[in-house]
């Protein structure tokens, strides 16, 4: 299974994903699910995936040729990211459809990113190609597994966070995760985007044994008992009931 949230906010993007790719009895297995392309000055791309490895890795693949091969359409002729996070659909569909009649291998897809003379922007790219947007109401995009790590991204996030704000949040939102679903967990990877830099970010990869993710898991437990234990008890008889 698979984890990744993308943050969009004033200050610009957070993008966080784990690496786990199997993880059987005896067997775990790791593969990165993030990519980070563009040109200084010029664009600036960050996609994360979730789904079939064969279909993230192929779409990954082509990408990347597309770029290195000067293609007509790739991330880096598209117009803005909304373009950009058609491209990548269209490159997924093109991967699923590789065995017509046969088993479909679906993939989702986080794509985030700044063109220059465009706005800052993040969609989530579904197996069938279509996307959506994140809105200032509803400033983040999960895939994968996301049930878990939701709680924490409403109760923070805003538009006003900061990006380091806003990173934090996302290794919380990883963290409850991969505590409640034990086919994700590291290494995890953060990026983030300066909004308006068109420069590349700053970039974590956190392994497991990671001293600060220990801290950052250890302090997040310690301070949800400690909130626990300040809630006012239940008044049974609050409504005059016997």
């Amino acid at each position: 299974m698979t984890y990744c949230v993308s943050i969009n906010v004033k200050a610009g993007l957070v993008l966080v994903s784990d690496s786990r790719t199997n993880a059987g009895m005896d067997s775990v297995s790791t593969h990165s699910k993030m990519r980070r392309v563009g040109v200084p000055g010029e664009r600036q791309f960050i996609i994360c995936c979730s789904g079939n490895l064969a279909t993230t890795q192929g779409v990954f693949a082509n990408m990347e040729r597309d770029i290195r091969d000067g293609a007509p359409e790739s991330l880096m002729t598209v117009r803005n990211v909304s373009e950009g996070a058609a491209y990548i659909g269209a490159l997924s569909r093109r991967e699923q459809e590789k065995t017509p009649g046969g088993p479909v291998f679906e993939a989702s897809f986080l794509v985030a990113g700044e063109v220059l003379g465009a706005r800052c922007r993040s969609y989530m790219v579904y197996p069938e190609g279509n996307f959506i947007e994140s809105s200032d109401q509803v400033p983040y995009l999960q895939i994968g597994e996301s049930k878990y790590g939701k709680p924490i991204l409403d109760r923070v996030i805003t538009m006003n966070s900061s990006l380091d704000e806003a990173a934090l949040c996302a290794l919380v939102s990883m963290d409850g995760t991969m505590r409640s679903n034990l086919t994700v967990g590291p290494p995890i990877e953060v990026a983030t985007y300066m909004a308006g830099s068109l420069q590349p970010g700053q970039y974590r990869r956190f392994d497991e044994d990671d001293d600060y993710l220990r801290e950052v898991k250890r302090n997040w437990n310690k301070e949800i008992k400690v909130a626990f234990a300040r809630l006012p008890g239940i008044d049974w008889y609050a409504d005059g009931s016997a």
